[in-house]
């Protein structure tokens, strides 16, 4: 079942374009540990509040706000997306079929690592001192390889991410590039391994079907959603 699933996850992912000169994703190894006490990424903490007369506790975690890019490409009419191996979309498919939180390595050929890839718009955590514009301009330079003017991208909406877990605020842009301004491969930095995708507004329709199950995040399927209400 779940190499059926991972077969379905890349079925749109495989269909699309994959530049030249990209590193691609080989997962080699995977295993699950506690959370330290100290992460650099999510603060846990625990919410008590009075509701009508009652005590509540609700358990949170603090993260980064984030950002992401509608991105389509006049030159070609091509929307772009990112794939990569998102740990935490393997975890989520795989851990009910554990009593508890294995101890070994996870068996890749019983659940292969592409369970966990994803097919993404173009994103990034607000995590530099500076505007949400401009930390959108610089993914899509270091992610998708286009070196765009911060007055291109057009501000679509905001909304609040995992509101039972984070809620964190993620900021939707759009933006159109063209192929004169593609100034290199994209993929990521430092530890990054992202492939850039390219999908026809097909392709894309495809994407956002009715009884579509692939691996994407809320923000990439609005704002695909919206990209065809408003662009097309």
């Amino acid at each position: 079942m779940l190499k059926s699933l991972a077969a379905l996850g890349l079925r749109y992912i495989s269909n699309a374009k994959l530049p030249h000169g990209q590193q691609l994703s080989n997962v080699t190894k995977i295993c699950f540990s506690p959370l330290p006490e100290v992460s650099k990424w999510l603060v846990p903490v625990q919410v008590q509040y009075i509701e009508n007369g009652k005590t509540k506790m609700c358990d949170i975690f603090k993260v980064h706000d984030s950002v992401s890019i509608v991105l389509y490409n006049i030159s070609r009419q091509k929307l772009l997306f990112v794939r990569q191996f998102r740990p935490a979309v393997y975890y989520g498919l795989i851990i009910n079929n554990f009593r508890e939180l294995p101890k070994e390595d996870i068996d890749l050929m019983q659940y292969p690592y592409e369970l966990g890839m994803t097919l993404e718009s173009c994103a990034g955590m607000v995590d530099k001192d500076k505007s949400l514009a401009e930390i959108a301009r610089e993914e899509i330079f270091e992610e998708c390889g286009y070196d765009v003017p911060v007055e291109k991208l057009e501000h679509v909406f905001e909304y609040r991410s995992g509101v039972g877990t984070s809620s964190s605020a993620h900021n939707v842009y759009y933006c159109e590039v063209c192929d004169e301004e593609k100034v290199s491969d994209g993929g990521g930095i430092d530890t990054e391994i992202i492939q850039v995708m390219e999908l026809s507004i097909d392709e894309a329709k495809n994407f956002v079907k009715k009884g579509t199950k692939i691996n994407s995040g809320p923000a990439t399927i609005a704002g695909t959603l919206w990209f065809f209400a408003n662009k097309i």
